[in-house]
């Protein structure tokens, strides 16, 4: 039986100070529940093909089951948790919702954090640029147009 090597990570998770002491295979999904009790981002592929897991490693969206923890070391992770502001949504969070932007809601924390890093990549992306950038999103109860309309309405784009 071999050693689990172990370390402590420092970063800074949705705005706020984070340490976690981590096996070395472990991956950031797995600290964010474990550790932190955020549980928006989820597991379900397993493989990095849904976007269930979804989260921002200094503003880029990384697939939380595939991205070691090790990684986050040094770095500013952003769940949905962390999007809003006290008890106020996020304005793409408050759009998903304005907009039907989700059904059951598993899926719906992935697509809102990719959302965000398209909106500050792209502020007024075009309907396949959105598509595009999605893409590695999967929902399963087809909310796609509902998803789609919410995305441009938080761009300030009419349906």
């Amino acid at each position: 039986m071999t050693e689990t090597h172990r370390r402590t990570i420092r970063f800074k998770l949705n705005g706020r100070p984070a340490v976690s002491e981590i096996a070395t295979h472990e991956t950031l999904l797995e600290v964010l529940r474990r550790d932190f009790s955020l549980f928006g981002a989820r597991e379900s592929c397993g493989q990095g093909l849904c976007g269930c897991c979804t989260a921002l490693v200094d503003g880029i969206a990384v697939s939380g089951c595939l991205y070691l923890a090790a990684y986050a070391d040094g770095a500013e992770v952003t769940t949905v948790e962390g999007l809003a502001s006290g008890s106020r949504l996020h304005p793409i969070q408050e759009s998903f919702i304005a907009n039907c932007g989700f059904q059951c809601g598993f899926c719906t924390p992935g697509f809102i954090l990719m959302t965000k890093e398209l909106l500050e990549r792209h502020p007024q992306p075009t309907t396949d640029e959105i598509r595009h950038y999605l893409s590695g999103n999967l929902c399963r109860c087809a909310a796609y147009p509902d998803i789609l309309r919410a995305v441009k309405a938080a761009a300030g784009q009419k349906g």
